[in-house]
């Protein structure tokens, strides 16, 4: 079975993306969250995906 990307519904700060990002590359939570805030304030492309990805991506049916 393919893993598929889900919002993360134990990890979850906000709406649970980063922790969802980090359950399917299997790293930690936190470097997600740094990277995303990187992209944030200097990209400024993050915020938009960050929208976009808790609209699209369901919650992990397996909790």
């Amino acid at each position: 079975m393919k893993n598929k990307l889900y919002k993360s519904v134990k990890d979850r700060k906000i709406t649970g993306v980063c922790g969802g990002l980090a359950e399917y590359f299997d790293i930690d939570s936190s470097i997600v969250r740094i990277v995303w805030l990187v992209l944030v304030l200097f990209a400024g492309t993050g915020l938009l995906a960050y929208i976009i990805c808790a609209i699209v991506l369901d919650d992990n049916p397996n909790g």
